[in-house]
C-alpha cells in the first residue's frame, strides 16, 4: 500500500499550470514544511516534500491555498527520473496529493495564536486551569468508575 499522511505548510505560494488537452487540467505545484517529530542537533527539524495536486485536487489547491497556510494531506508517493542538461540523471520523489484539508481554521491561520471561545469560566465546581485539563476534587475520585 502507498499512503502518505501528513501535516505541513506552504513554503511559498502554489505554482499552477493547466495541461495542454482536452480537459485543460489544473496542475498545482507546492512545497510543505514539515516539522520532525524528533529533533536531533545540527539536523534540519523540518523536511520539504514536493507535491503535486492535479485536476479538481488542484484547482481547490490554487484558489484557497498559499504561502504559510497549514495544510493536512492524503497522497502516495511517486518516484521518477529524468536527464538534465549537463547528461546527469536526477531522480525525484514526489507527493502526489488525493485530498487536502485546511490544518488550522481561518482565525488561526491568520493570527497564528489559539482561539478562545469563552472568556468566562464555567462554575462546575472543578479547577479549570489554562492548561487544557481540569483538576479533579478528592471526594469525586472516589465515584469514578475506573478509581
Amino acid at each position: 500500500m502507498n499512503k502518505f499522511l501528513a501535516t505541513g505548510r506552504f513554503t511559498s505560494d502554489p505554482t499552477i499550470r493547466y495541461a495542454n488537452n482536452d480537459k485543460q487540467t489544473c496542475i498545482a505545484n507546492f512545497t510543505l514544511a514539515i516539522n520532525r517529530r524528533f529533533k536531533r542537533e545540527g539536523e534540519p527539524d523540518a523536511d520539504f516534500i514536493r507535491c503535486v495536486a492535479m485536476g479538481r485536487v488542484g484547482e481547490f489547491v490554487e484558489k484557497y491555498f498559499h504561502k504559510g497556510m497549514k495544510a493536512d494531506i492524503t497522497a502516495h508517493i511517486q518516484t521518477g527520473n529524468y536527464t538534465d542538461k549537463n547528461g546527469n540523471k536526477v531522480y525525484t520523489t514526489d507527493a502526489i496529493i488525493e485530498e487536502i484539508d485546511f490544518g488550522e481554521s481561518k482565525s488561526n491561520a491568520s493570527a497564528n495564536t489559539p482561539v478562545s471561545t469563552s472568556t468566562e469560566t464555567p462554575d462546575d465546581g472543578f479547577d479549570n486551569s489554562d492548561d487544557g485539563f481540569m483538576t479533579v476534587e478528592e471526594e469525586m475520585d472516589s465515584s469514578l468508575p475506573f478509581n
